[in-house]
């Protein structure tokens, strides 16, 4: 018997473009989704992915009828960071096709950016940028004795609300309760408390249950 090596055949993007046309065809469509390709194909949609940035370019090059409204950049994070905050951690893939969580379906993601995995990555970027919507000009606080200076608002924006979830998580850091509702719902606490002129700012926030910041009060944590 002779062994021989069989060479395989380097998947080109004609090939693929290809692919995507037969598999419309079949269909009768004039665009498909990614889980229509997968079922009908003999390559991956992660392929195509790869060799066109994302399942909406390869739809582009074979003249797809893109019927479906696109979501900016700005929608699409805004998006992943809403699901963030009310699921209280990262969202997983299936998280996005909940519509309790999220108004974007995980297949725009992956159209968008090849894999849910770069979706996080690029989202990750974006909320780790300069936070510029907490600032505020001097907020004066009376107190019984002085009067306290604020150089950012006391609510936390929702892009510093995840920064927070993304270094504590949603477990309280007295307790370390998980923070799912009821006496254990979340709250973004100042360390140093905002009447005592602690600012909203992510080394002075940190996640509790309202169950112990209701007994901390106004105490300072530090």
């Amino acid at each position: 018997m002779e062994f021989k090596l069989i060479k395989k055949e380097p998947i080109t993007d004609e090939i693929i473009i290809d692919e995507i046309k037969a598999v419309m065809n079949k269909l009768g469509k004039t665009s498909i989704t990614i889980k229509e390709f997968d079922a009908n194909a003999k390559i991956n949609s992660s392929t195509v992915a790869k060799h066109f940035g994302s399942w909406n370019n390869a739809l582009v090059r074979v003249g797809a009828n893109l019927n479906k409204k696109v979501s900016s950049y700005d929608e699409l994070m805004n998006n992943i960071r809403n699901a963030w905050i009310m699921k209280g951690r990262q969202p997983a893939k299936r998280d996005m096709d909940d519509k309790k969580f999220s108004s974007i379906s995980s297949a725009s993601y992956i159209r968008h950016f090849g894999t849910w995995y770069k979706a996080l990555e690029s989202f990750i970027k974006y909320i780790s940028e300069n936070d510029v919507e907490n600032t505020s000009d001097n907020q004066e606080v009376n107190t019984s004795s002085s009067i306290v200076k604020h150089k950012t608002k006391r609510e936390p924006s929702d892009r510093l609300k995840v920064q927070v979830l993304m270094r504590d998580g949603n477990r309280c850091r007295i307790c370390g309760v998980e923070c799912s509702g009821g006496l254990h719902n979340i709250h973004f606490d100042h360390i140093k408390p905002w009447s005592k002129g602690g600012e909203t700012t992510l080394d002075n926030l940190q996640v509790l249950c309202s169950k112990c910041n209701a007994a901390l009060g106004n105490m300072d944590k530090n």
